[in-house]
């Protein structure tokens, strides 16, 4: 009775140190990152990413913006979320993800109450990383998924993509330049018809960023390319705090 009693607690005792170990191991794989964003169009927008490790070339990645936070506000405080894959090629990690947001800047150009499923974002993400240099390629088509229009209104939808590249001059110090830009590709009219092309902003500019390890900030700022008919005419400034845990 004593061995079997004491066979018991050993595989009992084997078994909690494997679960601990695989809960340690899980845990290890995942990583988040915050960053607090701040720019001449959106306001403050808040992001979260996560990534969960499934081998050393490839990672389930997940993200959420509150652009509800900044001018989303005006948008039935507009809010994002996406699933995605990310994968490793040399110095590239190509991260395709699908996005949903909720509000209604798409579903009514803002016109209705913000609601689940306002539109669907198809977005890639591709960040480059070397000795001496960094970049990253972001494009997102923000496409609206539902139509919630009165007569007279329309659906909208977006393009929105930027592109910038660097030079690490110290682990803690890079400079670059980063230019974006952001414009109404159309939508659909409610009685009938679509949408002209509408320009948003081209900001261009140089880059300074600052980070030991997992956090740090980077401010852009520059000129706004685009002429007086555009829907925005701030000058290009962005700030963004970022860790990474």
């Amino acid at each position: 009775m004593k061995k079997i009693f004491t066979t018991v607690i050993l595989i009992a005792m084997l078994n909690v140190s494997f679960a601990q170990e695989d809960k340690e191991n899980s845990e290890d794989k995942l990583s988040f990152t915050l960053s607090l964003n701040q720019d001449a169009f959106f306001g403050f927008n808040p992001m979260m990413t996560a990534s969960y490790e499934l081998s050393e070339k490839g990672s389930i990645t997940a993200y959420g913006i509150q652009w509800g936070a900044g001018t989303g506000s005006a948008w039935g405080q507009w809010t994002e979320i996406g699933l995605g894959y990310n994968f490793n090629v040399g110095d590239f990690d190509i991260n395709p993800q699908l996005g949903f947001t909720m509000g209604s800047l798409l579903s009514s150009g803002a016109n209705q109450e913000g609601i689940i499923g306002d539109g669907i974002v198809p977005n890639l993400t591709v960040n480059y990383g070397s000795e001496k240099f960094e970049g990253q390629f972001y494009f997102g088509y923000y496409l609206a998924l539902r139509d919630n229009t009165a007569a007279g209104q329309a659906t909208n939808n977006y393009v929105h993509y930027w592109a910038n590249l660097g030079h690490k001059v110290s682990s803690i110090f890079s400079f670059g330049a980063h230019f974006e830009q952001l414009y109404l590709s159309g939508g659909s009219i409610n009685g009938g018809g679509d949408l002209d092309r509408a320009d948003g902003y081209f900001w261009v500019g140089p880059y300074v960023q600052i980070q030991k390890k997992g956090i740090g900030f980077r401010f852009s700022g520059g000129w706004n390319a685009e002429d007086s008919n555009a829907f925005s005419q701030n000058d290009f400034y962005k700030l963004t705090f970022f860790v990474s845990l």
